[in-house]
C-alpha cells in the first residue's frame, strides 16, 4: 500500500508539473540593430534562434519584386542563429506559371544567400516563409515551397494562420515538416468592431478547436506582444499608430470614452500624426492573462512547443513576461 501511495503521489506531482516553453523572437524591422534593452532581452531568451525578416515579396505589373530588403547596423552582434524569414503576399501566387515558381524560388534563395554573406550572418539550416495562402493559391504555393527546398537545400518551414487550421480541407496541408502557428490577427483592425483585432481568445479557441487533428505534428507557436492604436475619423475611416498603449491615452486634450478609448478634444499633433478634434483612438494590447490562457489551451492540443514572440522591440519587451 505504501508503494502504491508513493506511486500515486509521484504521478500527481509529474502531472501537475508546469511545462516550460523555450522562447525567442521575431525581428521584423527593416534595419537590423539592437538597443541595450533588446539585446539583453534576446540574450535571456531560451532558444538559440532569432527569426529575422529578410525582405517581403510582392508582384506588380506581372513582375516579382523584393520589398524593404533588410540592412544591418555594424554594431549588431548576437550569439543566436538567424533564421531567414520572408513574407510573400498571397497575390504573388495568383495565375503563376511553373517557370515563374522556379524563378521565384531561385531568386529568393539567391537574395537570402547574398544578404547572409554581405552581413556575415550566422544562419540556421532553415528558411521560413510567411504567406497567408488561400484555397485558390495553395496548389501553386505548395509547389513553390517544394521548389525552394530543392534549390536551397535547406529545411523549408512556413507560418500557419488560424483559418488555415480550421479550413484545412479547403486550404490544404503545406508540404513541410514544421509549421509556426500564428496566434494573433483574429480580425482586421481596419473594420469597425468592439473586438480586439490583435487577439480575441475565444475566437482563437474556436478556430483551433480541432488543432490536435492537424496532420503536421511539429508545431511551434507565435504569440503577440505588440500593441497599436486605431484612429477613427469623422467618416469612420481607420488608420493604425504603432506601439500605443493604454498609458499613452493620459492627455488633457483627450476625453476618456472607456479604459482603452479616447476622443480628441483639440486639433493637433499626437504620436507623430496630425489628428482633428472628434477623432477617436482605441488602443489594443495583449495582457499576460490572455497569453497564459492561450498557452494553457494549446498545451492540451500540442504535446510540446516553443514560443516565438512577435516582436523584438524595446517598445514591447520592457516589463513583459515571457515564461508561461
Amino acid at each position: 500500500m505504501k508503494i502504491l501511495r508513493f506511486l500515486f503521489l509521484f504521478l500527481l506531482v509529474i502531472s501537475c508539473k508546469k511545462e516550460d516553453h523555450p522562447y525567442t523572437f521575431y525581428y521584423w524591422k527593416t534595419h537590423l540593430a539592437l538597443n541595450q534593452e533588446e539585446k539583453k532581452t534576446l540574450d535571456q531568451s531560451t532558444t538559440p534562434y532569432l527569426y529575422t525578416r529578410f525582405f517581403d515579396v510582392s508582384k506588380a505589373g506581372g513582375k516579382f519584386q523584393p520589398v524593404a530588403v533588410i540592412t544591418k547596423d555594424q554594431s549588431f552582434t548576437t550569439d543566436k542563429k538567424i533564421v531567414p524569414t520572408v513574407f510573400i503576399t498571397n497575390q504573388t501566387f495568383l495565375n503563376i506559371s511553373a517557370d515563374e515558381i522556379r524563378f521565384l524560388a531561385e531568386s529568393i534563395d539567391r537574395l537570402i544567400r547574398k544578404k547572409t554573406a554581405e552581413y556575415h550572418l550566422k544562419t540556421n539550416n532553415e528558411i521560413q516563409i510567411d504567406c497567408d495562402w488561400t484555397a485558390g493559391t495553395h496548389h501553386d504555393y505548395f509547389k513553390f515551397l517544394k521548389e525552394l527546398q530543392k534549390v536551397s537545400g535547406k529545411e523549408i518551414t512556413c507560418t500557419l494562420r488560424l483559418h488555415q487550421v480550421k479550413d484545412k480541407n479547403l486550404t490544404g496541408i503545406p508540404p513541410v515538416k514544421k509549421v509556426y502557428l500564428m496566434c494573433y490577427s483574429t480580425s482586421s483592425p481596419l473594420e469597425s468592431s468592439d473586438e480586439n483585432s490583435i487577439l480575441e481568445v475565444n475566437t482563437l479557441k474556436s478556430y483551433l478547436s480541432k488543432l490536435e487533428e492537424y496532420p503536421i505534428q511539429q508545431i511551434e507557436v507565435a504569440l503577440p506582444i505588440y500593441s497599436w492604436g486605431i484612429v477613427t475619423n469623422h467618416l469612420g475611416k481607420h488608420k493604425l499608430i504603432n506601439a500605443l498603449s493604454e498609458k499613452d491615452l493620459k492627455n488633457p486634450d483627450f476625453k476618456r470614452i472607456s479604459k482603452n478609448e479616447i476622443e480628441i478634444l483639440k486639433d493637433g499633433f499626437y504620436f507623430g500624426n496630425y489628428l482633428n478634434k472628434g477623432f477617436t483612438i482605441k488602443v489594443e494590447e495583449i495582457s499576460d492573462q490572455q497569453l497564459e490562457d492561450i498557452v494553457h489551451f494549446l498545451e492540451k492540443k500540442i504535446p510540446h512547443f516553443n514560443i516565438i514572440y512577435y516582436q523584438l522591440d524595446s517598445k514591447f519587451v520592457v516589463d513583459q513576461k515571457f515564461n508561461f
